[in-house]
């Protein structure tokens, strides 16, 4: 569960600290700002069910804490403007993927799945196997008669309408659509540039630049306490983004730190079979024999990364690896390490200078999904509920909370996080010592938050405040925009042919762990990259590396139609 909550702080911890992050807002009335002006007026989504009756519907969600579903303001504004009663079947993050998949399993699941993209939501496989099962029912019909804020979302954003379509042309549940601009380029490194000013050190650009620095701060001193004790680099291995390998590799040869695919004139090749993952392996191993790396960045969790971060009052963090610098030192005001920590841009190596890009934050599957239980009634009702989260208006009431509690109109000369976006929406920060506001469902209703939704919230223009954490985060990830290679291999949005899912599945399982464990074991010397290379190259042919190439080559060039 650790790496579910690292998740969701790499998207969404601009979102506890400043909501403006991920979601944005529109009038309560009907919505008008940019965001939201090649949309239809609500038609509809806006209209409630003719029966006076409200109609019951039974869900499954995941219940994120201070939040209280069943009492939620709302939940009361949505059971109200759709004349419908939510059944709540809750679980906690923890155990909430179990959950959903026993009550599959027994045949005893609700009405519909409102999922967490980054916890418990479905795969692509999922999708398919129940919808084919028939348990999970295709709603293009729904979509086309009772949804035109999400039809309109497809024409605008055609992408995710590949998202969402299986191969059969079935929409069997809709995505998290968050184009998160600092989560997809997840892969940064924030470097103590206090130090560098006390060192009279340049910002390093190259691979073998950064080793003279990280050779200063391990010898130089730069804390000032008389003691070698400093950390040069640290990072973690709990999840996506933390670790140090992907962004020192990005200087050799191309690392999706997820698959470690390359895509190269349309074809599919890996890159940890190739030469210069082995040079990219050789110079990293030539920072851990000078200990220059922190041992435990190939072991710890992100608790014992934070002590790193966070020792007291004696700096001891040279650099941190991580989608932003929170992980691993507090932001909160007050904190004096905080802002020592600034974004390194990609270094140039031997043969490149690339930077991780995963398409957006995005992730493929389906966190909303209604059952063959429910009645017509109930799917109705569902779909125009879920017609109104594709609202600006319907998204921010949902994800940030109600306005007058959790935001509100902004102010004249408030600006908005994008560059010449025109500010809709101004978060209201929590009081200390206040009760829960219990007014939006946070992560449970992230629907729809494109690009420039996001970019709409107000946010303040000093970045080391924490309440505009967001700003930071956008400033620090364009030095990485635009360094990703021209050719990506699209993991996140093609469909595999169902009848090789499985398959797939189990050779990325197998190959991604042998190449990871591998990897570390070259590093800290366990194997030697001269002696024992073939014998690794050799062990992912025998793991079906080229299967698992022709089984993506034939997905791609699918997609590619």
């Amino acid at each position: 569960m650790k790496k579910s909550v690292l998740s969701l702080l790499a998207c969404l911890l601009a979102f506890s600290v400043v909501i403006a992050a991920c979601s944005k807002k529109e009038n309560t009335t009907e919505p008008s700002s940019s965001a939201s002006a090649s949309q239809p007026a609500a038609q509809s989504s806006s209209a409630a069910p003719e029966s006076t009756a409200p109609v019951e519907i039974s869900v499954f969600a995941v219940q994120e804490p201070n939040i209280d579903l069943a009492t939620n303001k709302f939940t009361k504004h949505v059971e109200e403007k759709f004349n419908i009663k939510f059944k709540w079947d809750v679980s906690q993050q923890d155990g909430a993927k179990e959950k959903r998949q026993i009550s599959l399993a027994s045949g005893d699941y609700p009405d519909a799945y409102f999922l967490t993209a980054w916890i418990d939501q479905f795969t692509q496989a999922d999708l398919v196997k129940y919808g084919k099962q028939g348990v999970l029912i295709p709603l293009n019909d729904l979509i086309d008669q009772y949804a035109p804020h999400v039809k309109q979302a497809m024409v605008d954003h055609p992408d995710l309408k590949s998202l969402i379509t299986a191969p059969d042309g079935n929409i069997y549940g809709l995505v998290s659509y968050t184009q998160c601009f600092h989560c997809s380029y997840p892969n940064k490194l924030w470097l103590n540039t206090e130090w560098l000013k006390k060192l009279n050190l340049e910002m390093p650009k190259t691979t073998e630049e950064f080793k003279k620095v990280l050779e200063a701060f391990k010898n130089d001193d730069p804390n000032g306490n008389g003691k070698k004790d400093e950390v040069p680099l640290s990072g973690s291995i709990e999840d996506y983004g933390v670790r140090i390998i992907p962004y020192l590799m990005n200087g050799f040869v191309y690392d999706d730190d997820r698959n470690y695919l390359n895509l190269t004139g349309g074809k599919v090749e890996s890159a940890a079979i190739k030469p210069e993952w082995k040079e990219g392996l050789t110079y990293i191993k030539s920072l851990y024999d000078e200990k220059l790396i922190d041992p435990g960045a190939f072991t710890q969790n992100s608790e014992a990364y934070k002590k790193i971060g966070e020792n007291g009052d004696t700096e001891i963090l040279g650099a941190g690896a991580g989608m932003h610098p929170a992980i691993f030192v507090s932001i909160d005001k007050g904190n004096l390490h905080s802002a020592h920590y600034n974004p390194l841009p990609p270094l140039t190596g031997p043969h490149a200078s690339y930077a991780t890009h995963d398409g957006g934050g995005v992730n493929p599957g389906g966190r909303f999904a209604i059952t063959n239980k429910a009645s017509k009634e109930a799917q109705i009702a569902l779909i125009k509920f879920v017609d109104y989260m594709y609202t600006p208006e319907g998204q921010t009431n949902g994800a940030a909370g109600m306005k007058g509690i959790d935001w509100e109109d902004p102010a004249p000369g408030d600006v908005a996080l994008g560059e010449g976006v025109t500010p809709m929406v101004k978060t209201i920060p929590a009081v200390e010592g206040e009760a829960p506001r219990n007014a939006g469902w946070s992560g449970t209703a992230h629907f729809y938050q494109p690009a420039e939704y996001r970019d709409s919230f107000v946010q303040g223009t000093d970045i080391y405040d924490s309440a505009n954490y967001e700003r930071r985060l956008y400033q620090a990830t364009q030095l990485y925009k635009g360094h990703e290679p021209q050719e990506l291999f699209p993991i996140w949005s093609i469909w595999i042919d169902p009848s090789e899912i499985d398959e797939a599945s189990i050779l990325q399982t197998n190959l991604k762990n042998y190449i990871e464990q591998n990897a570390l074991q070259f590093v800290t010397g366990n194997k030697d990259l001269n002696k024992d290379w073939d014998s690794y190259v050799k062990g992912l042919k025998d793991l079906k590396l080229d299967r698992y190439l022709e089984i993506l080559q034939k997905a791609y060039d699918a997609s590619a139609k």
